[in-house]
């Protein structure tokens, strides 16, 4: 028998403790999610306390009473709320082409399953996503049986894909993102992400930058097809009755959009210096990212000696009396940012204030309201750019220079009117991503 060549050798070597290395981490990583199960559901059952949606179907975490569907549905995984008003135009885009199309929905909050809801038809299904440990996947595959898997945007999950990969299940990666600080993460867990991106049929990526960044992550197949947030309509009731609240209030209004744990205090203590001389300052309008914290906003409203009034208090599609008069609005609700851009002059784009990469300014873009951003807009890099060469933006280095920009095309309204304009157009110029990624996903299933 020859013998093979020293190289060949070396090499089948390295490709074996590669696999080895890996299958250990895979391993570990397993363990661990084990371990921490009960942890997790005592904090999904205590998170239920305010957002009682977390504690529906709880054993479908674990792979347990899995809905009842047939086989060859298409498998779609939107996490949170975000991913799921994404996942919207593309699950238009994919009844389009193919009609009759059946849906597995699943999620991984509650507010994500809330906004689901309104995606359904009759013979689709909706159902949590199971936690990342091989027999949960397993239980959850053997249940649902999809014809393919879509992943929105950043999910990856290392058993999910081994698992689909054994499967013979082909999962795609849809509005995929990958900024340089994940990617530089992800090559710190290299034996344990490589495998779990090669197991990826495809990825579409939102940009050039990220489809690079996956390919190098090793993704084997990744095309550019677009963001699928260009293709959101915003919703024409909502706009209607953001645009007659601001017409009734007479006086302008800034708000602070999907803002997070600590934005609220830095706005809050630069607000009254920032407006200080005008004889009527505008409108504050704050709406926090995560519902849980709603009350913790309005009690750190309470404490700056603003008065407050709260969306959640209104019983009609009109404010009462006394909330024009307050100083801040709380945009307490679910399923409203169209109405609260509509209603605003100027946002302030919330997550980009602190390291945290900011959140989605195309729909503020699409409702007609400028933007200010923050230093940290890494999860909306390419699309932060775009708006910032197209007008439709403005960039700042701290909240206070962010308030002397609202306060800037506040005081010029030829020049707000402009970027109004150019928010819309920046928009509309990039639409198309859903019909790009329902025909690039149908294709493997």
């Amino acid at each position: 028998m020859r013998s093979l060549p020293l190289p060949r050798i070396e090499l089948a070597l390295v490709a074996e403790r590669a696999v080895v290395s890996q299958g250990l981490a895979r391993a570990a990583y397993s363990t661990l999610f084990r371990l921490l199960i009960p942890a997790y559901l005592l904090r999904l059952w205590l998170r239920g306390r305010a957002e009682p949606g977390y504690r529906v179907a709880l054993p479908q975490r674990l792979g347990f009473g899995e809905p009842a569907i047939a086989p060859g549905a298409l498998w779609l995984h939107a996490v949170s709320l975000g991913e799921t008003k994404a996942a919207a135009a593309l699950v238009d885009a994919l009844r389009v082409q193919r009609p009759g199309l059946r849906l597995l929905l699943t999620h991984g909050t509650a507010t994500g399953r809330e906004a689901g809801q309104a995606l359904l038809r009759q013979g689709d299904a909706q159902a949590w996503l199971p936690v990342d440990t091989p027999g949960a996947v397993r239980r959850f595959l053997r249940a649902t049986r999809p014809a393919a898997g879509v992943l929105m945007e950043t999910e990856i999950w290392p058993n999910l894909l081994h698992e689909a990969g054994r499967a013979g299940l082909p999962m795609v990666l849809a509005n995929a993102r990958l900024s340089e600080r994940s990617a530089r993460k992800g090559e710190r867990l290299r034996a344990l992400m490589a495998p779990a991106v090669q197991a990826l049929a495809l990825a579409l990526a939102q940009s050039e930058a990220d489809a690079q960044r996956l390919r190098s992550a090793g993704v084997p197949d990744v095309q550019v097809a677009g963001n699928l947030k260009y293709d959101l309509q915003p919703p024409a009731a909502q706009q209607a009755i953001g645009e007659a609240w601001r017409a009734a209030l007479a006086r302008p209004v800034v708000v602070l959009a999907n803002s997070r744990d600590g934005e609220e205090a830095l706005l809050l203590r630069e607000w009254g210096q920032a407006f200080a001389g005008r004889r009527e300052r505008p409108l504050l309008l704050i709406v926090p990212r995560h519902p849980q914290r709603f009350d913790d906003v309005a009690r750190l409203v309470a404490q700056s000696g603003l008065s407050l009034a709260r969306r959640s208090a209104w019983t009609a599609d009109e404010p009462p009396a006394e909330a024009a008069q307050a100083d801040v609005w709380l945009g307490d609700s679910l399923g409203e940012m169209s109405l609260y851009y509509s209603l605003a002059d100027v946002a302030l784009l919330g997550g980009s204030f602190l390291p945290l990469g900011g959140h989605n300014l195309i729909e503020a873009a699409a409702n007609g309201c400028p933007i200010v951003v923050g230093p940290s807009t890494f999860n909306f890099a390419e699309a932060a750019q775009l708006a910032l060469a197209a007008g439709a933006a403005r960039s700042a280095q701290d909240v206070p220079q962010a308030l002397a920009m609202a306060k800037d095309w506040l005081a010029h309204p030829l020049a707000l009117s402009e970027a109004v304009a150019h928010a819309q157009a920046f928009a509309a110029r990039h639409r198309g991503a859903a019909a790009r990624m329902a025909a690039a996903i149908l294709a493997r299933c």
